[in-house]
């Protein structure tokens, strides 16, 4: 076998048999590269988040269903417990606060007081789905941005190629290939942060809705348990 002829099977066995992602980065251009790193590090806090907020809302979920349990147990309002770092507690907490010093106060107008006690709940309902969705604002942003910004890497890419195609005065496929399946793949980075935001965007604002009902029907009924005891008084 001359020399020639073990050369061109050596270079077929080494030849790639399938994409490589990290030799598709090193390849594409500077401009490429930093579009595919953003959109890495966008889909680790994506997961981040997934990770984290899933955690989070079981562990709010439990410590709630074991504060409402103990709170409708109470046999008055003076054993009502407010204190805790769950939802329902500041609920309570603002309601209970808001009771004691319109009595101390002395107020004569109970349906203004009813007004003032559900207006107190519901902020602190609102305020309490507010803090649980803060960070799902990013997983929207991902969602809608990222399969553009990978287009925008996409592009460059392919401008890139046909820029070399004008330098070597070479249209073959074995010239424009490579350049467009390195940017290809930062649409591929795109749609890769993308979906799992938009999914888990869906997914967890209807588990805060849900939540916030919760919370909502929890202000209801203790409204409706001091708007007894002022009727009572």
């Amino acid at each position: 076998m001359t020399l020639l002829a073990t050369l061109a099977v050596a270079a077929a066995a080494g030849a790639p048999t399938r994409l490589n992602p990290v030799k598709l980065f090193l390849d594409a251009d500077i401009v490429v590269q930093v579009v595919m790193a953003g959109l890495v590090l966008a889909s680790i806090w994506v997961w981040a988040i997934i990770i984290s907020f899933s955690l989070r809302m079981g562990s709010v979920n439990r410590r709630s269903d074991a504060y409402e349990e103990d709170f409708w147990d109470a046999a008055d309002l003076d054993s009502v417990k407010v204190k805790g770092d769950v939802p329902p507690a500041r609920i309570a907490a603002a309601g209970l606060g808001e009771w004691k010093r319109s009595v101390a106060a002395k107020v004569r107008d109970r349906e203004g007081l009813r007004q003032r006690l559900q207006g107190a709940m519901d902020g602190a309902v609102a305020n309490e789905a507010d803090r649980l969705s803060d960070r799902l604002n990013f997983l929207a942003t991902v969602g809608s941005v990222a399969p553009f910004v990978g287009l925008f890497g996409t592009v460059w890419g392919i401008m890139n190629s046909f820029f070399q195609i004008g330098q070597q005065q070479n249209s073959s496929l074995a010239v424009v290939a490579p350049g467009i399946s390195e940017a290809l793949f930062a649409t591929a980075i795109g749609l890769f942060a993308a979906i799992p935001a938009v999914i888990a965007y869906n997914r967890f604002s209807h588990r805060v809705n849900a939540y916030e009902a919760r919370l909502q029907r929890f202000a209801d009924r203790f409204h409706a348990n001091l708007s007894r005891e002022l009727d009572a008084g």
